[in-house]
C-alpha cells in the first residue's frame, strides 16, 4: 500500500480523488494500528503476575528458612531446659540418698537400724521442686503446703526419676580381681543364674555370632575371661578342689567380621557385656535384663562393691545368690514350680512391709533361708523347703544390707505447644565414704588433712611430682564429697 506522506497532489486538480485516497490510506494505518495494540493487549498483566509469582515464592523461602531457623532455636533451647531439669534431678537425688542415715536414725527401733530405701520415693519425696503435679503429690503425701515456699518447682520443665540399687544386683566385675575366691564366686552365681533346668530348651538351640553351639560352660567362661586379668581360659567349675585353667583364652572375637580383643579388665559399662561371646539380644533378654521397659528388671551390674544388698535385690537376684552356696540338688534351685512359688511369696512379702527393710543383717538373710524368723517360716508354709548351704559364712561374706552406689536415670522434660523435648542423664554415684549433709566441712576437712599426709609420704618416699604441681591437688581430688563420687555419666 502506497503511503499517504509520499503521494503527489494530482496535477490535474482532481482533489476530490486525492482526499479520497488520502481518506482511505488513513483507515488502512489506522486500522493497522489497532490490530497491534490488540496484539500487544495483557503484557503488563502477564509482567505482574510474574512479579507477584516471584515474590511470592522468595517470601515462602524466606518464612520456610525463618521458621526453620525459628523451631531449631526453640528446639535447642528446649533441650538445655530439659538436660538441666534431669541435672537438678541427679543432685537433688545425690542428696537425699546422703541425706539417709540422719532420716534412719528416728526410725531405728522401727527398722532395727538396717537402711531405708529412701531412692524407691524420689519422685514424691522431690515433688516440692518439680512442676505443679509434683507439688501435689508432695503436698498430698506430706501434708505441707507450697504456697509460702521460695524458689520451688518449675514452671517451665519437669523431670521423672528411677533409682537403681546398683548394690541389689550380682556384679561382673567381681571376678576382675586377681584372686581365685573372687572367680569361682563369680562362676557359682552365673551359673546358679541360668542353671535352672526351665532353660534347658534355650541351651539347646543358642547360637553364638559365628552359628557355634553355646552351652552354660561356654558363656560363663567368656564372661569371666573378659574380665579376668590373666590369658587363661577359665574352667567355670566353681566345686573344684583347686584351681585349674581350661588351656588358653580362644581367639573367638579375632575372627569375627569386625574383630576386637578380649578386655581382659572390668566391665566400664553395662553396654560392654553385649560384646562378650554368647551374650545375644536373646540371652540379654531372658538372663540379664527380663523387661527392657523396666531398669529394675535387670538383675546385672557392673558396679557396686560386690555383696548384694538381700533388702533391695529382687526375687530372681536373691534366688541365684541363694543357690550360689546351696548344695548339689536342693529343691529350690532345682525345682521349677517351688522357685515359682518363692517368686511369689518374695514379691508378696515386700509389697507386705511397705518398703521396710526385712532383714537387719546377713545373719537374718542366712537363717531366713534355713527355714528360720518370720520370713523363713512364711517360707516353710508355702512350700519351699528350707536351704542347706555349703558354709554359712561364706553366704553371709557374699551379702549386705547396706548399699552404697546407685545408678540414677533422671529425665528432663520441656514441653513446646504440641512437641516435647526430652533430655535422659544416667549417672551412677558412689556413696561409699561420703560424709552426711551437716557434717561435710569437718570430715572433709579430717580426710584432707588424712590425705595430706599421704601425699606427702610419697614424696618423702622418693615420688616425682611434675612442676607445677598443684599442693593438695591429689587430696582434693579423692576427698570424700557429701554428693558421692560420680562413677559413670552419660546424656541422651
Amino acid at each position: 500500500m502506497t503511503n499517504f506522506s509520499q503521494q503527489k497532489v494530482p496535477a490535474n486538480g482532481d482533489l476530490k480523488a486525492y482526499a479520497r485516497r488520502s481518506q482511505r490510506a488513513r483507515r488502512a494505518l489506522a486500522l493497522r494500528a489497532g490490530k497491534k495494540r490488540r496484539s500487544e493487549r495483557g503484557v503488563a498483566l502477564l509482567m505482574v503476575m510474574g512479579t507477584l509469582t516471584i515474590l511470592t515464592v522468595m517470601l515462602t523461602e524466606f518464612q520456610d528458612a525463618t521458621s526453620a531457623e525459628l523451631g531449631s532455636s526453640v528446639s535447642a533451647r528446649d533441650q538445655v531446659k530439659a538436660e538441666y531439669a534431669a541435672r537438678s534431678a541427679v543432685n537433688l537425688t545425690r542428696l537425699l540418698i546422703a541425706a539417709e542415715p540422719t532420716i534412719r536414725g528416728p526410725l531405728a527401733l522401727l527398722t532395727k537400724g538396717a537402711q531405708i530405701p529412701v531412692w524407691e520415693y524420689t519422685d514424691v519425696i522431690l515433688g516440692a521442686f518439680n512442676d505443679q503435679d509434683g507439688g501435689s503429690a508432695f503436698e498430698g503425701v506430706s501434708g505441707m503446703s507450697l504456697s509460702e515456699g521460695r524458689n520451688l518447682g518449675m514452671s517451665d520443665a519437669r523431670f521423672s526419676l528411677v533409682i537403681i540399687d546398683e548394690d541389689s544386683k550380682i556384679n561382673f566385675n567381681t571376678a576382675a580381681r586377681a584372686d581365685s575366691f573372687s572367680q569361682k564366686r563369680m562362676a557359682e552365681q552365673l551359673l546358679s543364674m541360668i542353671g535352672g533346668v526351665q532353660y534347658n530348651e534355650f541351651f539347646e538351640d543358642a547360637q553364638d555370632e559365628k552359628g557355634n553351639r553355646l552351652d552354660r560352660m561356654t558363656v560363663c567362661s567368656a564372661l569371666i575371661d573378659w574380665v579376668d586379668p590373666n590369658a587363661d581360659r577359665s574352667p567355670c567349675d566353681p566345686r573344684a578342689e583347686t584351681a585349674s585353667a581350661a588351656g588358653p583364652e580362644d581367639s573367638y572375637y579375632q575372627s569375627l567380621e569386625y574383630p576386637y580383643r578380649r578386655k581382659n579388665g572390668g566391665f566400664d559399662s553395662l553396654e560392654e557385656v553385649r560384646l562378650v561371646q554368647g551374650v545375644t539380644d536373646q540371652f540379654w533378654r531372658t538372663f540379664l535384663v527380663p523387661d527392657p521397659d523396666d531398669e529394675k528388671s535387670r538383675i546385672f551390674t557392673v558396679w557396686g562393691g560386690g555383696k548384694v544388698n538381700v533388702n533391695s535385690a529382687n526375687a530372681r537376684t536373691l534366688l541365684a545368690v541363694v543357690c550360689h552356696q546351696a548344695k548339689p540338688e536342693t529343691p529350690l534351685c532345682v525345682d521349677p514350680v517351688m522357685q515359682k512359688n518363692y517368686l511369689i511369696t518374695s514379691k508378696m512379702f515386700a509389697s507386705m512391709t511397705a518398703g521396710i527393710p526385712i532383714f537387719s543383717s546377713p545373719k537374718d538373710f542366712v537363717n531366713a533361708i534355713k527355714g528360720k524368723g518370720m520370713f523363713g517360716q512364711m517360707l516353710t508354709k508355702m512350700g519351699i523347703e528350707p536351704v542347706e548351704l555349703y558354709s554359712d559364712k561364706l553366704m553371709t561374706e557374699s551379702v549386705t544390707t547396706e548399699s552404697k552406689v546407685f545408678s540414677i536415670y533422671a529425665t528432663g522434660y520441656v514441653k513446646t505447644g504440641k512437641h516435647e523435648t526430652r533430655s535422659r542423664i544416667h549417672a551412677v554415684v558412689d556413696m561409699r565414704g561420703a560424709p552426711p549433709p551437716g557434717n561435710a566441712d569437718l570430715e572433709a576437712k579430717a580426710s584432707q588433712a588424712g590425705l595430706l599426709a599421704t601425699e606427702n609420704k610419697l614424696k618423702d618416699s622418693g615420688l616425682k611430682v611434675p612442676d607445677g604441681f598443684d599442693q593438695g591437688g591429689v587430696a582434693r581430688a579423692l576427698m570424700p564429697r557429701p554428693g558421692g563420687a560420680i562413677l559413670y555419666y552419660r546424656v541422651d
